[in-house]
């Protein structure tokens, strides 16, 4: 039972080793890589934006990434009885949470589009968490080989 125990905590730690956020160089990338990007391709990679607005000849798109769902650890035990093709058992399980996702707050991201139809700039807040904002621009990034 005991070696058992080690195993199970053992894959616990190394499944949650492998879970991983998004990668935030990518949101850093795109603040210089989507610069020139049409209008039509923008759209076409991040989808309509959460709000819009307009001001000196200027697109201000607006993308919003909502927070992730954080999952809390957690453990049980359970007894449990049972019998199957006449004969009887008792059984004891021990389950177990892994943590999945990390709480983020989310992020707000601003594609700015000039009057040539390109994108100008973009930006997100100040202090942001550019893991929280990379989903917002991955579709519009090429993969880094």
């Amino acid at each position: 039972m005991r070696a058992a125990m080690i195993l199970l905590g053992g894959t616990a730690a190394l499944l949650a080793g492998c879970a991983t956020g998004p990668d935030p160089e990518v949101a850093r990338r795109a603040q210089t890589a989507m610069i020139g990007m049409p209008k039509a391709d923008l759209l076409a990679c991040a989808g309509v934006p959460d709000r819009q607005a307009m001001a000196s000849g200027r697109e201000y798109y607006t993308y919003v990434a909502r927070p992730a769902a954080a999952y809390s650890p957690g453990s049980s035990i359970g007894i449990g009885a049972g019998s199957f093709g006449g004969s009887g058992g008792v059984g004891l399980g021990l389950g177990f949470g892994v943590p999945v996702g990390s709480g983020s707050p989310g992020c707000e991201a601003t594609v700015v589009v000039g009057p040539r139809g390109t994108v100008e700039q973009v930006s997100y807040p100040a202090g942001a968490s550019l893991s929280a904002c990379t989903p917002i621009v991955s579709n519009c990034m090429a993969p880094q080989g």
